[in-house]
């Protein structure tokens, strides 16, 4: 049986294959245009691969989707791609089976397979990035809810007011998303009465990025922007902890690359708020996949898929 998976984001695109039992392979990246000229490079790229009639293509979206259907419904950073389905073009062409999935469950999988949540039975996987979405792993299956929207996190009401994500001011993304965490700098910097390098950065400039940057050479104001950011984190994961009681708890992107920031501050509160026993058994760690993130979600769509 061939696998090949699919990529599909706002600024890239990706076709990967597998490359033994525990790795993947990208055989190509390349920028993702409009619909048309998109669909006919992969159509060009998977050519190339020489699918056969039993292959079975996973293919990673941003949502919203319609899994069942196999149907990409106007994902905000794909503007054109209203309605595309993409499991029928691709069978239709290709012969086997496709099978679509939003990218934050996407790479729960990825993570589970290949990466940090390895031996896991049960896992959460945030992605933590431009917003914040999750992946349950429960009790060895992906978890998608009945309409397919389970881990939405990023809705969830964290306080009665503050940084809007998920079109909710307080909400969990509001509070720690990129772009989040860009609102809560702007606000900071401009209350601060000290000395910063962020006061010396436009406010349009200041993103979760040049907080790292300034946090890293021990700007004291960056310091305390990632401290905010890392007790709303650890309130979030002491609800999940004592709800899920999961195994591990993965964290991608800006975790990744500012956790000596952003963990003793959520540790700290995960000590205070949740169950003993349930957070002793749960450990938080960083993704793992790093930029291989999204193809080895595709690949881990086809492979979850055809062992169910």
């Amino acid at each position: 049986m061939n696998i090949i998976g699919l990529d599909i984001g706002g600024t890239k695109c990706a076709v990967s294959v597998p490359d033994g039992p525990d790795r993947v392979r990208e055989v190509v990246r390349f920028a993702t245009t409009d619909v048309r000229g998109t669909l006919e490079r992969f159509y060009a790229e998977i050519a190339k691969l020489a699918p056969a009639r039993d292959t079975v293509f996973g293919v990673s979206c941003g949502g919203p989707l319609d899994s069942g259907r196999g149907l990409i419904l106007s994902p905000p950073n794909l503007p054109g791609w209203d309605r595309i389905a993409i499991c029928a073009l691709l069978q239709e062409k290709f012969g086997g089976r496709a099978f679509l999935m939003n990218d934050a469950n996407a790479c729960a999988l990825a993570e589970w397979q290949f990466g940090a949540g390895r031996g896991c039975q049960s896992m959460m996987f945030l992605t933590m990035g431009t917003g914040m979405g999750a992946g349950l792993i429960l009790d060895g299956r992906l978890y998608e809810g009945v309409t397919g929207n389970a881990g939405e996190v990023g809705h969830m009401r964290m306080a009665a007011d503050g940084p809007v994500g998920y079109g909710k001011a307080g909400s969990f993304e509001g509070f720690c998303s990129g772009g989040g965490i860009a609102q809560i700098a702007r606000k900071r910097v401009a209350e601060f009465g000290g000395a910063s390098s962020l006061k010396k950065i436009l406010a349009e400039q200041l993103d979760a990025r040049v907080v790292g940057t300034a946090a890293e050479a021990g700007d004291a104001l960056a310091l305390a922007i990632w401290r905010e950011v890392g007790e709303r984190l650890g309130e979030a994961l002491a609800v999940f902890i004592d709800v899920l009681n999961p195994e591990r708890i993965v964290i991608g992107s800006i975790y990744q690359r500012c956790e000596r920031f952003i963990a003793p501050a959520a540790n700290a509160v995960i000590a205070r708020e949740a169950l003993p026993d349930s957070a002793r058994d749960c450990r938080i760690v960083p993704a793992l996949l790093g930029d291989e993130l999204g193809s080895c979600a595709a690949v881990a769509i086809a492979r979850y898929k055809t062992a169910s």
